[in-house]
């Protein structure tokens, strides 16, 4: 193991001089159960670990703040390197201190204090922090040097929460009155709603296919999809995935599949993850009905939030996304903008490297989504 200067070598774990962060101790994946966020949960690592990354676990230790959870995820970069990876993370503790200068700070000795858990070619390690500023016009919070910017962010950066702890009234009230009339009419037409099992995943795949064509996403192969219902089914059978419930709805019309979402009921937080629609009778506008559904059914739940999950920065009629953006926003909740993904490097050269060809990808599908845009 190697040691940071200044670090002092436990039996399991660092003790650290750090302003804020006092030591890290390796630990069993189930502990970060814990965490807030999926994308923290043993349940979140187990599963990636079954595509290709390592997944750790670590108690990171904030002194009088307290001690919260830590979900670390590393992979291969070719024959020769690796790189780390903390989505939304880290999870400080509740009371930590909320000045932009503390959580940097927070951050650094994070990122040197993980170093020394880590391979030697680790080139650097990524984080997603998940604190957030308000508002349709906030900027998103500031990450200071030592870090750099991602050629690319891994998770959604802005998003909308929908508040569920209000009657259904109360949340239909918030939407804009264009949303209400949606939901409405597509019960009208004779929209079904329903919620599918695994067996009818691959119609949910169809669309989403038809969906990336479209729209110009990325997405994943099928097995992907099949193997988090699988592992999040096994996992919630297990004793440490108490209250964890993903789930597919589809909605149809006379035998027509027109729009599909995947929904994850976690805690207090349900996480619309994934959603399709056919190019078939967008009229009936299937796509409200379906969210509305989720939302109703993550409150039966008793979650008090619903993530939508990503919209572009800004209201910005010129970005290819800007549909999504109306679309999420118009369901009343709150806009936030956590600060992206920030690299520590270890390694500048390949870093450099791999931001370089990550931010050329980006813009590539940025250009085709324009071009699919212009055409419509």
């Amino acid at each position: 193991m190697r040691l940071n200067r200044g670090a002092v070598s436990g039996k399991n774990g660092l003790s650290l001089p750090g302003q804020y962060l006092r030591s890290i101790l390796p630990t069993d994946l189930a502990q970060c159960n814990q965490a807030n966020s999926f994308l923290q949960s043993g349940c979140w690592g187990s599963f990636k670990a079954r595509f290709g990354w390592n997944a750790r676990a670590f108690l990171a230790d904030w002194g009088e703040w307290g001690t919260r959870p830590l979900l670390l995820i590393r992979r291969r970069l070719g024959p020769w390197f690796s790189f780390a990876y903390i989505p939304w993370g880290p999870e400080l503790p509740e009371d930590f201190p909320v000045q932009d200068e503390a959580r940097n700070q927070a951050l650094k000795e994070l990122a040197q204090a993980l170093h020394a858990f880590l391979p030697a070619n680790t080139a650097f390690i990524r984080f997603d922090p998940p604190w957030y500023t308000e508002g349709p016009e906030t900027t998103r919070p500031p990450i200071h040097l030592p870090f750099s910017p991602a050629g690319a962010d891994v998770q959604p950066a802005d998003t909308v929460l929908v508040d569920l702890t209000g009657s259904e009234e109360t949340i239909l009230k918030k939407m804009k009155s264009k949303w209400r009339y949606n939901i409405q009419l597509a019960h009208r037409k004779g929209v079904l709603v329903r919620q599918a099992g695994e067996e009818e995943l691959d119609r949910f795949y169809e669309l989403l296919k038809e969906t990336a064509k479209r729209d110009g996403i990325a997405i994943h192969g099928s097995e992907y999809y099949t193997t988090l219902f699988i592992h999040c089914r096994d996992y919630a059978e297990g004793q440490n995935g108490e209250g964890l419930d993903l789930r597919l709805y589809l909605a149809e019309h006379e035998g027509d599949f027109l729009a599909a979402v995947v929904v994850l009921f976690r805690g207090n937080t349900g996480v619309y993850l994934y959603g399709a629609s056919s190019d078939q009778k967008r009229n009936l506008m299937a796509p409200y009905a379906l969210q509305w559904k989720a939302m109703k059914d993550a409150q039966a739940q008793g979650c008090k939030v619903y993530d939508l999950f990503g919209i572009p920065p800004a209201e910005d009629p010129h970005h290819p996304m800007a549909g999504l953006y109306r679309f999420k926003t118009g369901f009343g909740g709150r806009i936030i903008h956590r600060p992206g993904s920030w690299d520590y490097t270890y390694r500048p050269l390949v870093r450099r490297v791999f931001n370089s060809l990550e931010a050329l990808r980006k813009g590539l599908r940025t250009c085709k989504r324009k071009l699919r845009k212009g055409k419509h």
